[in-house]
């Protein structure tokens, strides 16, 4: 069917998820630019809606319906065609089902409808996924692989295909979608293999071609927009999982694309600021946008104009007298405009101060402050009457560390930390331009150290302090996300160059002496500790991003040093260890190593001397998480088989409501569950009881019962009753009938595929020959 697209007549469902219920103006932005283009927009928005979101979305249609957060995008689109009713749809020329996933028009969409409208079609979309014949990495997609397909976030259907018996029939009978996995593998990844089959002709506007990759919207994003002139880009983007974009590109797609949408198109890169700032975790935005900032420190920029307009301040705390000279060096790399806030503990300090800076033609004043709190009192306490007088600050410290051995190390940490913030003037009028040019940089910080013992830092950067940093926030009223497993980007040093109004909320607290633990302190695991770490949140919470900030000479260095340890641990896992393979590749065969080395677990939960462990998962309104899940634990006598073992959860009514479970009976494969029986007790003493029939999992039902050929075992759970749940007791007969490593090769051998039949076959082979 072709389109005369002056008198088109076109339904948009358009499908929301925000978790506090805000609705950005990066949404408002897409929904105006669709309102030219289209007769009636539907809004459907899944969970939760505030009052000013809903005025914002009345203000483009007044077509709003707020549901149950269930069936994701899906259930949402069939929501909408249930209102419309087939007798109206088939009145529409085309009706297009999209959600908030994808951010723009960076170009007219005139474009891209004038051009689709001209093609003889019965449903298309905007972009594609390429055909992944590896496998099914969802377990849902019932031909065993990802076949190609219209990705979701936007697919038009016209009026052939509205009216046809199969389309109203799929919409008709669509089956519950529980998760993410069940609205690609039931939805997504099939909807165009089985309508073209039954065939109805499909394309799509933008597309890299086949073999260039299999998701060019995140994997090409900057080609597809400056090359095919694709209007939307994915706001996954900016924050997806690294490892996703490092397997198949250099890291380069998110600051590419970004870099294009600000210099050539007229999009307010503000829209996409906004949105990801609020939502997402700050470790995923500086990795995937590459927030690192390497500042020349030989060659500065004309800053005379910004110093008429901004004011700038460094802020020093001293505490070592030997250090003066040390301090001053550094010092002397400020702005002769700049103010200079030296905090100290006593009168003698302060003497040393005045008498060693006297040498500067900046405006010194030497403050006297309690010798409690250390650093983070300095700046809390000793500079709130006027630090919100500055645009632009830096704050260091005397760093001297006595507790490591030899003393170069810490040393080492110290000029780490100086040599990225201020080893010359030049250097510093490039970090005054750096915060003039990037209106969102709120915070920029060297990297952690990782040298010596501070080696450690990568990877353990919460070391004892993720709780006490949570408690904190709470306190601050903070709600961007903190991930126990991802990193903070804060300012491990204590030392950072900063924008006062980007850390507003945490100066806002009052900070008194007494709030801070007295000397002697702990070198980890105190307010201290827990301060240190807030600072990226905060100026995450307040719009702005943390960054990590470099002269040239600390880049080569820090190059130098990540690829010596990078390298050193490839050379003993590819020699000494399960051997080579891309990151993914080493990353997972050396878990496995190490939990076939340690012995730590066995085929039946997380186990440690005689005690097995297994975690129960529970899915609320922000879905399932980590946070959101608990271990229970039982003693065993043996591991190769156990009966009728008990696992209890406890106070879980701190979740909230409750709508799924999903307990998880080990983390390898091999695992045999005979019979499983939950009793769920609500908090209004209701009770449910589930058994293996109501379960839906990624294992295989045969002769013993359910059998787990992949790793990490799981088994879901949808409630009859949602509701806040007291506790849980979990009764399960479940053994380890196939060997670890058996089962790893099986499931390696078949690609991840579920083949049930094979499986079942392997299965009992394995069992007749006692493998």
């Amino acid at each position: 069917m072709i389109i005369d697209e002056k008198k088109v007549k076109r339904l948009i469902a358009y499908f929301i998820y925000d978790k506090q219920g805000i609705v950005d103006d990066y949404i408002i932005y897409m929904l105006c630019a669709l309102k030219e283009h289209s007769s009636e927009i539907a809004v459907v928005v899944n969970g939760k809606l505030t009052s000013e979101s809903r005025e914002k979305l009345n203000q483009v249609t007044p077509v709003v319906m707020v549901r149950e957060n269930k069936g994701l995008d899906v259930w949402a689109y069939k929501t909408v065609l249930d209102y419309y009713g087939w007798d109206k749809l088939v009145t529409y020329d085309e009706v297009i089902m999209m959600n908030f996933t994808i951010m723009g028009p960076v170009y007219p969409l005139s474009e891209m409808f004038e051009s689709m409208s001209a093609r003889d079609l019965d449903f298309w979309g905007i972009t594609m996924y390429h055909k992944y014949e590896k496998g099914d990495p969802f377990g849902t997609i019932e031909c065993g692989y990802i076949p190609d397909h219209i990705q979701s976030h936007f697919i038009a259907v016209r009026t052939p295909m509205l009216k046809s018996i199969e389309f109203q029939s799929y919409w008709n009978n669509m089956q519950e979608i529980k998760d993410y996995r069940d609205a690609v593998g039931c939805h997504e990844a099939m909807f165009t293999k089985r309508f073209s089959e039954k065939g109805f002709k499909w394309d799509v506007y933008a597309d890299m071609g086949d073999g260039y990759n299999n998701h060019p919207i995140l994997c090409a994003t900057r080609e597809m927009l400056e090359e095919k002139r694709c209007p939307i880009f994915k706001r996954r983007s900016f924050m997806q999982d690294y490892s996703n974009i490092i397997h198949d590109t250099v890291g380069q797609e998110a600051i590419e694309a970004y870099d294009f949408i600000d210099k050539h198109t007229d999009y307010d890169v503000n829209l996409i600021w906004d949105n990801i700032l609020r939502l997402e975790n700050q470790a995923d935005i500086k990795k995937n946008m590459q927030l690192n900032y390497i500042l020349d420190s030989k060659h500065g920029t004309d800053i005379s104009e910004v110093l008429k307009k901004k004011r700038v301040a460094l802020v020093l705390h001293f505490y070592f007298e030997d250090l003066a000279e040390y301090c001053l060096h550094y010092v002397q790399s400020m702005p002769k405009e700049a103010d200079i806030y030296v905090t100290v503990g006593s009168e003698k300090k302060k003497k040393i101060i005045e008498e060693t800076f006297s040498v500067l033609e900046n405006n010194v004043k030497v403050i006297l402050i309690e010798n409690r709190g250390r650093d983070v009192s300095a700046l809390l306490v000793g500079t709130k009457d006027f630090i919100m007088d500055y645009d632009y600050v830096c704050f260091v410290h005397d760093k001297k560390v006595t507790q490591l051995s030899p003393q170069t190390v810490g040393a080492g940490f110290s000029y780490k930390c100086f040599e990225n913030l201020l080893p010359t003037k030049e250097f510093v009028q490039n970090v005054i331009r750096t915060f003039e040019e990037n209106p969102r940089a709120g915070l920029l910080t060297p990297p952690p150290p990782n040298h010596g013992d501070y080696y450690i830092t990568l990877g353990l950067e919460w070391g004892k302090n993720y709780d006490i940093t949570v408690e904190l926030a709470e306190k601050l009223g903070i709600t961007v996300p903190i991930d126990k497993k991802k990193e903070p980007i804060a300012p491990l040093g204590t030392m950072f160059w900063f924008r006062p109004k980007a850390l507003k909320l945490l100066f806002d607290q009052d900070w008194e002496y007494k709030d801070f633990p007295a000397e002697p302190n702990k070198i980890d695991g105190t307010l201290l500790h827990a301060v240190e770490r807030i600072y990226s949140y905060v100026v995450q919470q307040e719009g702005y991003y943390p960054a990590w900030i470099f002269s040239e000479k600390g880049a080569q260095i820090e190059v130098t040093n990540l690829n010596y340890m990078v390298r050193g641990l490839n050379n003993a896992v590819f020699h000494m260890g399960p051997g080579a393979g891309n990151y993914e590749d080493v990353l997972i065969t050396t878990k496995r190593a190490f939990g076939e080395w340690r012995m730590c677990r066995s085929a039946l939960g997380y186990l440690e001397g005689n005690i097995v462990r297994a975690r129960m998962y529970f899915k609320n309104e922000s879905g399932f998480s980590e946070e959101n899940s608990f271990l229970a634990e039982n003693s065993v006598d043996e591991v190769s088989h156990l009966d009728n073992h008990e696992f209890l959860y406890t106070d879980l009514d701190k979740l909230g409501v409750i709508e799924e479970l999903r307990w998880d009976p080990g983390e390898v494969g091999g695992i045999v569950v005979r019979d499983i029986h939950i009793k769920v007790l609500f908090q209004n003493n209701h009770i449910e009881e589930y058994t293996l029939s109501d379960a839906v999992s990624n294992g295989v039902m045969v002769d013993d019962g359910l059998v787990f050929i992949a790793p990490d075992p799981q088994l879901y759970f949808r409630l009859r009753t949602t509701g806040i749940i007291k506790k849980i007791v979990v009764q399960c007969d479940f053994m380890n009938s196939v060997s670890t490593q058996c089962a790893q090769k099986i499931y390696d051998k078949i690609g991840g595929k579920k083949p049930f039949k094979f499986l079942k076959k392997v299965y009992r082979k394995i069992k007749k020959v006692g493998k």
